[in-house]
Formats: structure tokens, sequence, C-alpha cells
């Protein structure tokens, strides 16, 4: 009798919705949603007019003002504002699709199967690939190329590691790159041992190859940007911070999103390459409902698995090496002085304590007489006491917890007992700048923000590993969590006014969730599914 009552009284306001009213397109009630707006957390039911929430509150509420063409009943499923990922490569996790997959490769054998696999079906001219890490397997070391040579004495072979900070070639590869014993790059590493080359490259030097790798058609990228578009909205991931694209690219995803061949919204990070960055600041910012162009990605240091992120004091586990910056500090602080006379963004890569220094003192230099820039440390992984003395509200630390989880097996190796407690310390950086955008830096991470969200708050692998969480005092609340991931992402990018809460004039950009988030049993959160996702009160995807 109770379920009867409550349909009956749920027509009956569907019903009232339906008197002539002021109109409205879709009302959404019988919700549990988590408004991420302060003035009113919580609420049952909300309408949208025109891509736009314009009334929040009770199923009677905003049945009173509106007359709605059609409705959704969400069962009591709960909902949430479209999340938010603050920090990912977008277009590099759909170029991926069509590449060999070495994620989660468990040693240099499996690694070399699986291009070998690859190969007997895609026949490459040129063979790539991403995700292998060696701390993932027995022998913790930088793999050698022999073998590689032996399988593809002809074909070039270059896959990157996990982190997009190292790369492993082949003979064939460094031929067509024309690298040998006397190559020098600054800002990085050509490894050698016993006076031949391993055909491992750090940092800077991937370049020489990357710039023989064969060219996507417009055709490809298209694809390649709708095979991540539709792996996202899976996700309930409704913008994206994409960290580090071409003008080129940007162009392909604005011409989609005007024919609505692209629905997704997206932060574009322009790379740091001088004709980018002279192209972008002639142009000026540029802003649409779906794209936003008006930041710089620049990369401080390396990465802390391939040991190039920039430390103060010598790595724990090799003597006497600090890393490498891959931006000269005078160029860096030159590009600071510039940018700061514009209105972009200056979104850097900082990793090691060294490189988080420079970042932070340079921003906080180049930016004295200036307030609400907004400027933001990519990943601010490992930060010395002295620096978050400096910290406030003035900058945005944009940190991806999943990295917390991934690196714990090993980060105290390279950082060591002391420095290891100013790593991945995110409560401590909330703490000093008040908001935390949070993000995955997939491909190097998996999409799933729900493991997103149980590393914030549970710091555990999806292992359940370790009990009671690693560094437990740095674990944010759930409420931070999910604001991290919609409100305050959107703050980091200047568009909290349009979106990051189901608030009143804001984008209809919202997630059905299968559980609540909130409330489910940690250890659940990452099963977490999306029963639904929302763009602009448009349904991009859903489970039938």
């Amino acid at each position: 009798m109770k379920k009867i009552l409550l349909g009956t009284l749920s027509i009956l306001f569907v019903l009232s919705c339906q008197e002539p009213k002021a109109e409205a397109d879709l009302l959404v009630f019988n919700a549990n949603i988590y408004t991420v707006d302060d003035t009113q957390p919580k609420a049952k039911a909300f309408v949208i007019k025109d891509d736009k929430f314009i009334a929040v509150g009770s199923l009677a509420e905003v049945s009173k003002t509106y007359s709605c063409t059609d409705s959704i009943d969400a069962q009591g499923k709960t909902i949430v504002p479209g999340l938010i990922d603050a920090h990912c490569h977008f277009y590099g996790l759909g170029v991926q699709q069509q590449k060999v997959d070495l994620i989660g490769t468990k040693s240099y054998d499996e690694v070399l199967t699986r291009i070998v696999n690859f190969q007997k079906k895609k026949k490459a001219s040129f063979i790539t690939g991403r995700g292998w890490d060696q701390n993932d397997w027995e022998v913790k070391e930088f793999p050698t190329k022999e073998k590689l040579d032996s399988l593809f004495p002809e074909t070039p072979v270059a896959v990157t590691r996990v982190d997009g900070h190292a790369l492993l070639v082949n003979q064939a590869a460094l031929d067509l790159a024309k690298i040998t014993l006397d190559t020098k790059v600054a800002g990085g590493e050509i490894l050698q041992k016993d006076g031949k080359l391993t055909g491992i490259l750090i940092d800077n030097p991937m370049e020489l190859v990357e710039a023989i790798f064969p060219q996507p058609t417009i055709a490809e990228q298209v694809a390649a940007l709708k095979d991540a578009e539709k792996i996202n909205f899976s996700y309930g991931l409704t913008t994206v911070d994409d960290a580090g694209l071409s003008p080129e690219v940007i162009t392909v995803i604005d011409s989609l999103q005007k024919i609505d061949q692209l629905k997704i919204r997206m932060y574009a990070m322009v790379s740091n390459v001088p004709s980018y960055v002279d192209y972008y600041l002639n142009k000026g910012v540029y802003k649409t409902d779906k794209l936003n162009v008006s930041s710089f990605k620049v990369y401080a240091d390396g990465a802390l698995g391939s040991r190039g992120a920039v430390l103060k004091k010598p790595y724990s586990d090799k003597d006497e090496h600090h890393g490498a910056m891959i931006i000269g500090v005078k160029e860096f602080k030159k590009l600071a002085k510039r940018l700061a006379a514009s209105p972009f963004q200056m979104n850097t890569h900082a990793i090691g304590d060294s490189a988080n220094a420079v970042v932070m003192h340079t921003y906080y230099d180049a930016l004295k007489d200036k307030s609400n820039r907004r400027w933001r440390v990519e990943h601010a992984q490992v930060v010395a006491p002295e620096e978050f003395d400096i910290l406030d509200n003035n900058l945005v630390m944009s940190v991806q917890p999943t990295h917390a989880t991934s690196d714990m097996y090993w980060a105290d190796e390279r950082l060591g007992e002391e420095r290891i407690k100013g790593a991945y310390a995110y409560k401590q950086l909330l703490n000093k700048t008040g908001k935390l955008a949070l993000g995955t830096d997939y491909p190097v991470e998996k999409v799933s923000p729900f493991y997103t969200f149980y590393a914030a708050v549970a710091r555990k692998d999806l292992k359940q590993y370790p009990d009671g969480g690693f560094q437990k005092e740095n674990a944010l609340t759930r409420e931070e969590t999910l604001k991290g991931m919609t409100l305050w992402a959107a703050y980091s990018n200047f568009e909290e006014q349009e979106k990051g809460s189901i608030s009143a004039n804001k984008f209809a950009d919202f997630v059905i969730l299968e559980d609540d988030i909130m409330q489910v049993e940690e250890d659940k959160i990452p099963n977490i599914k999306v029963y639904a996702t929302y763009v602009g009160g448009e349904k991009v995807y859903g489970i039938e």
C-alpha cells in the first residue's frame, strides 16, 4: 500500500507540473540529489530548461512554478553534478585505443608478448604504445632493447612508460631518429650501459623519436576523440581538462563540438611549444559553452617512477641523482612573466620537491601584484615543509589521488622516510589553499573517477591495501572529494559560475549513480556504476 500511495502522489505531482505555468523541458524527481551547493546541499527534484537547471528543491516546490514537457522518475537513485576530471589526457586516451596497450604488464616478457600479438593483427609500419611500468615487475629495473631488436630488426618500435616520461625504443627507431652514443639533449637522459645505448630515453630526448612518429590523419583524430568521449561518458565525466594539446587538435575538437558530434565539455591546456604560445597569446582566450582554451601546460620536471622528478636532495635509492628539469629555470621564469601579462593561466607539472619549489616561488613572484589568477600546480606530488609554509589560496593545486595508491609500493624507496611525509599530502595542500582540483591523469591511471574517490577518502588501492590507508592523515572527506571532482575542479578552470553544482542557471550536467557514493560502504566505492550521464539535460550515456 505504501508503494502504491507514493506512486500515486508522484503521478499527481507530475500532473500538477503540467498545469499552465512557466514552461520547462524536463523534471527529474524522486531522487537523492547531492547538489554540491552549500546553500542547499540536498534536494529531491530539479527542473531543466534550455540546457540549464532552473529550479532545484523538493518535488512540491519545483512543481508549483513549472510546466514540464518531460519527466524522469529517478526511483530514489543518487544524483551528483556532472563529474570533472581536472587533469587527464583525453585525446591521448583516444589515440591509445589504436595502439598496443601495455598497462598492467607484470614483466618485460609480457610487454614483448603484447607487442608481438599487436603486430600480428595490425601490421603497423611503426609500432607505438604505452603503459609499461618496471616498478610492477619482479625485476624493478629499466628494460634494455636487445630482445626488442631481435623480434623487430627492421620495424621501429617505441613504447612509452605508463607516466609518459620514459620511452623504450629499438635500434630501428634509434636509427630513424638519428640517436647515437654522442647524442646530447638537456632536460633528460639517454641511458647507456657498457658503452651501448639501452633503448631507454627519459623526458626531453623522447622528443627526438616522437618527432618521427607517423602523424594521425584528421579521420583518425576524430575517431580518437569520439572513442575517448564514449569511455568518459560511461564513467559520468561531463567535463575533462586535457593537459597538453596542439592547436590542430583543439581546432578539430571545436569543429566537432560546433556540429554536435562531440558533446563533452573540455578545458584544453595548450602545450608549451613556442609557436603554440605565440599563436594563442596573439589569438587570445577562446571560450564557448563546450570549449575553454585559456591556459598553457608546462613541464617543470619528469616523473618519480622514472627518477626524472627533481629533488632537493639526491634520490634515496640512487646516489647523487637529483632528476632533471625539463624546462630551464630562466626560461620558466621568463615564460611566467609573459603569461602573467596575459589573461592566460599557467598550469605546470611539478613532481619533485625542488621542481615544486621553483614553480611555487616563480608563480608568487610573477603574480605578486595580481590576484585571482588561479595558476595551477599540476600534481604537486612532493612538497617540502618550506613550500607548504608559503602556500595560500592564490594558487590551485591540481592533484590525482590514485597516484598515491599506485606509487606507495615504491615511493618511500625513492624519497626516504622523512621526505615521503610531504608526498601525496592532499589534506595538507587543501588546508593551505582552501580548494583542491581532483583528476586521474589517465591514461597514466585508470579513467574511473570512482577509483579517484576511493583513493582520496580511503587511501587504499583496489586490493584494499594497506589496512588503515596510506598516510591516512592526508585522506579527504567524502564531501571534500566530491567538491574536488565537481565545484572545485570547475573553479580551477574559472567555470564555477556555469558548472560544478546542481544550482539554478548552471548547465544541466548531472550523473545518476547506482549507489549512494556519500553513504555506501567505503570499500564498495570503486565498484559504483553510472546509471546515466546527462550533458545540458541531454542523455549521453545510459544503462538500458
